[in-house]
């Protein structure tokens, strides 16, 4: 099921595979919604763990299309809008990060669709789900690096209103030990807050934040997931990850989402490649597919 040869599959909008479930009915996506006591949790602490989104067969076939992406000159690889085989300042350490891998993978593409990930992510929007764009992380065996506190809305405020979401979804098991993503409880209401690196220094955010939100920070909550599961984020929620310290990979994909209706604000190319939204204008057309619009 790999991609085999060069063609973008933004241009398709909608599964190209069987990997992941087809639902025709609400009734269908209720065994995925989130309940109230999780609806509180999230609205009290910006973070919230989802349900199983991926079973084995799914994550095998996404670790092996992560496998095929992540060699220099693959098929495709001019799809990307950034690639970065490591995004860490030291050498000795690696964080492979990359946006784009909807359009070359076709478990990478159909994961958008997947109703285990589109229900709740309506619910969190409280509204129909947009596409934004994909992230893929891996941290190797022994020396993956970290990656930095930050508000994913600090690198997107060429988009508004700010009415984004994130999901984390693991390909391994994330622990403690091989670098989990930890968050700050409650940061998702503080202000925007200035980019100070996503793959540096863990202490550079200590710049950037008053007294009491230093405070605040002192007790970040570790999420450990098996994988296939996936914790969801506002974009205000300060979260980050330490280095991997163990003998096997912990490798992520993460979905970037809108509500349907959020426009650019920006007269450059949104992500690198992609034809120029015009400010005012809402997200759409071949880059931005529409996922899920409750109760159609």
């Amino acid at each position: 099921m790999h991609s085999g040869s060069a063609r973008d599959l933004s241009l398709h909008h909608g599964p190209l595979s069987n990997l992941f479930p087809r639902v025709t009915s609400e009734a269908e996506r209720l065994p995925w919604r989130l309940n109230d006591e999780q609806l509180q949790f999230w609205e009290e602490n910006g973070f919230v763990i989802g349900p199983r989104v991926l079973d084995s067969l799914q994550i095998d076939q996404l670790r092996a299309e992560l496998t095929m992406v992540s060699q220099p000159g693959h098929p495709g690889s001019e799809f990307w809008y950034e690639y970065h085989s490591n995004e860490c300042r030291d050498p000795g350490k690696i964080l492979f990060h990359a946006l784009g891998a909807w359009r070359i993978g076709v478990g990478l593409h159909d994961i958008l669709w997947n109703p285990r990930f589109t229900t709740p992510a309506a619910q969190l929007l409280n509204g129909p789900v947009r596409f934004w764009h994909d992230q893929l992380f891996c941290k190797p065996a022994h020396h993956g690096g970290v990656v930095a506190w930050h508000q994913d809305y600090s690198y997107w405020t060429r988009t508004r209103p700010m009415a984004h979401l994130t999901c984390w979804i693991g390909l391994d098991d994330s622990t403690i030990e091989n670098g989990c993503v930890y968050y700050v409880p409650g940061s998702h209401r503080w202000n925007l807050l200035p980019i100070t690196g996503l793959a540096g220094d863990m202490n550079a955010i200590r710049d950037v934040l008053t007294a009491a939100q230093w405070e605040q920070f002192q007790n970040p909550v570790p999420v450990q997931l098996r994988a296939g599961e996936c914790v969801f984020h506002h974009p205000l929620t300060v979260h980050g990850s330490f280095e991997n310290r163990t003998e096997n990979p912990r490798r992520a994909v993460v979905l970037n989402v809108v509500r349907d209706g959020v426009c650019s604000e920006s007269e450059q190319p949104l992500l690198e490649g992609v034809p120029v939204v015009p400010p005012g204008t809402p997200l759409g057309g071949q880059f931005f597919p529409l996922l899920y619009t409750p109760g159609h």
